[in-house]
């Protein structure tokens, strides 16, 4: 693995690294799906901005871009640099809105820079003193996720039990907190024993479950007696299946991704006993949370200030090295991350 790029001194010819989409994957993404090029710096015309790119945020998402079919992003075009959202430093601006020293935030690319603009390309400007991990954690696209998906579609009562599948991931752990402090009994779904200890005694999780080890339907009897009121899926597939058996009348189905489906060739079935949402006249419901960011200034202040008081707890696991960026993506299916997964690529400001 090789180190962070350095600031290149003024004068010096300096090179765009980027990563590229060399080849669709089938299953888990490899080595010869990605190809390291170089290229030059982008120049800037009027209304643009040149960034250096100082992280990337690595989500579950760039893998189903990496697929021919489109999402609600068009696919990824072989020997395009892979979509990704980070946070850089605008070097150079032709563009009012950005000025040289801003730090920002939007989709990058898999790239050392990258060019803003007040369009299709446009970037966030973060305020000052936000620490930029936690803009890309806490605060950034996965807190939001957990945020509105927990509140505005799980809607969580007092006293109800709410379960967490991928409860040691970036979302997932923040989802898990926000059902505590509305006063809810909170089970997670994680992929070891040590994630589960982090889960209960870090986060304050009632009860964690081991899919790995557990007998993953028992283990939803013996801590969720009575029943599943939200459940928040990271995850679907059997775990999916398992917590359907569970649910309660006018139980809340949170989809927020299927991270065990990312890697199959071929779709999966899809839960056979879906029709416990007619028996329990219960709700499953997907969401993106693009839907909300014209919300996500209040989202923010909130969850500022529950971080501020304790309430919520966070973790990142920081990957060094552009070219590390396919492995990172990886860990993300691999269960070998705890918390948001980020890439830095070059230093901070």
């Amino acid at each position: 693995m090789t180190g962070i790029c350095q600031e290149v001194p003024s004068g010096m010819a300096v090179k765009n690294r980027q990563l590229v989409l060399a080849a669709r994957p089938v299953g888990m993404a490899d080595d010869s799906c990605f190809r390291l090029e170089q290229a030059e710096v982008p120049a800037i015309g009027d209304g643009e901005a040149l960034v250096r790119v100082v992280y990337l945020s690595i989500d579950p998402t760039i893998r189903g871009w990496m697929n021919e079919a489109d999402t609600y992003f068009p696919a990824i075009r072989l020997g395009e640099v892979i979509r990704g959202g980070g946070i850089g430093e605008v070097v150079e601006s032709r563009n009012p809105g950005y000025t040289p020293g801003d730090l920002v935030f939007g989709l990058t690319g898999w790239q050392e820079y990258a060019v803003a603009d007040g369009g299709a390309r446009a970037m966030t400007v973060l305020p000052p003193g936000i620490p930029l991990l936690d803009a890309l954690s806490v605060y950034g696209v996965t807190g939001m996720t957990a945020y509105f998906g927990v509140l505005d579609v799980g809607r969580p009562q007092e006293g109800q039990t709410v379960v967490v599948s991928g409860a040691a991931g970036a979302t997932g752990s923040v989802a898990g907190q926000i059902a505590k402090i509305n006063g809810c009994r909170v089970v997670g779904i994680a992929g070891t024993d040590e994630k589960c200890a982090w889960v209960t005694n870090k986060l304050g999780f009632d009860a964690c479950i081991n899919y790995r080890t557990d007998d993953v339907a028992a283990r939803l009897r013996a801590t969720c007696p009575d029943g599943v009121d939200v459940f928040f899926d990271n995850v679907g597939g059997e775990i999916l299946q398992a917590v359907l058996e569970r649910i309660n009348l006018g139980a809340r189905v949170v989809l927020c991704g299927a991270i065990s489906m990312y890697n199959s060739p071929e779709p999966p079935p899809g839960p056979s006993n879906y029709v416990q949402l007619v028996i329990k006249r219960a709700r499953m419901e997907g969401f993106l949370v693009l839907d909300y960011v014209s919300r996500f200034p209040e989202a923010q202040l909130q969850m500022a200030s529950w971080v501020v008081d304790g309430k919520i707890q966070h973790a990142e696991d920081v990957i060094a090295g552009l070219e590390n960026a396919p492995g990172a993506l990886n860990r993300l299916f691999t269960g070998a991350n705890t918390g948001k997964v980020i890439v830095q690529v070059s230093e901070e400001p």
